[in-house]
């Protein structure tokens, strides 16, 4: 059944949709999307990404496309929403939702004073904020009309805005993915931009971080956490969909899982 937040037809484009978070934004959206919408899938699991469609109502076209996106290019971009779009006007649309998901830890085992090799950090924040940066201005000058409403979500995480040893690589770029939106929420007045903080979830990221943190203060911390406070991936997106449907914050804003709304 769809929401005000959800209303009318939307493309939705969702970054990382194969797994974890990204996945369970692609079932929760897509079943609260009116017939008519439009979904585009990106992520590198061809197989996956099937598997995530066919879950999808039917009254949905669902788009799928495999890419190793920390290689993708302005023109990849372009192409990957020209072929959803298949001919159909922008204009048909009355929503354009974009859900920046994808996202990479870096290399935990390092701390900072290892950190040495330019082309790792190259790597890092090509996926991790050149990428969204680049497919957010692709999108937005191809969804020109100021009569669509306009809805752009940036996953962050808490280690944007607090630091923690082993993770100067992810903390770094996710405080780094966060400005770049503010300043796009800036000088774009009516989009509403969210940065959206889902706690600690139960998916292969975090299990990984579990497993690799270099400090063992860290790795205690997230294995505590494993124990006692997990959340699952439907937990989180429930509430960013709940948190975009009372829509209590100014555009730019970050929220987090436990922000009361």
């Amino acid at each position: 059944m769809s929401t005000e937040a959800f209303s009318g037809k939307v493309f939705l484009l969702i970054t990382g949709a194969s797994r974890g978070i990204g996945r369970q934004i692609a079932i929760t959206f897509g079943s609260l999307l009116e017939e008519g919408s439009r979904m585009l899938l990106l992520a590198r699991d061809k197989n996956a990404l099937e598997e995530v469609a066919k879950i999808i109502p039917p009254k949905i076209k669902v788009c799928t496309i495999n890419a190793d996106l920390c290689k993708a290019t302005k023109t990849d971009f372009e192409r990957f929403i020209s072929e959803c779009l298949c001919g159909t006007p922008c204009n048909a649309f009355d929503q354009l939702i974009v859900m920046h998901n994808v996202g990479s830890l870096g290399n935990i085992t390092h701390t900072t004073n290892k950190m040495l090799d330019i082309d790792t950090w190259r790597q890092h924040y090509d996926l991790n904020l050149f990428i969204p940066a680049i497919l957010n201005a692709v999108i937005m000058n191809i969804f020109d009309d100021k009569t669509i409403k306009k809805t752009i979500i940036n996953i962050t995480s808490l280690f944007g805005i607090q630091a923690i040893k082993g993770f100067a690589y992810y903390c770094t770029v996710k405080a780094a993915r966060e400005m770049y939106f503010k300043v796009f929420a800036l000088e774009n007045p009516n989009v509403n931009m969210l940065s959206y903080s889902p706690g600690p979830v139960d998916t292969n990221m975090f299990n990984f971080l579990c497993e690799f943190a270099v400090d063992p203060e860290t790795k205690k911390r997230f294995l505590d956490e494993k124990q006692k406070i997990m959340l699952t991936p439907e937990q989180t997106v429930n509430r960013l969909v709940h948190i975009l449907e009372k829509h209590k914050y100014k555009s730019g804003d970050r929220i987090s899982y436990y922000d009361n709304m």
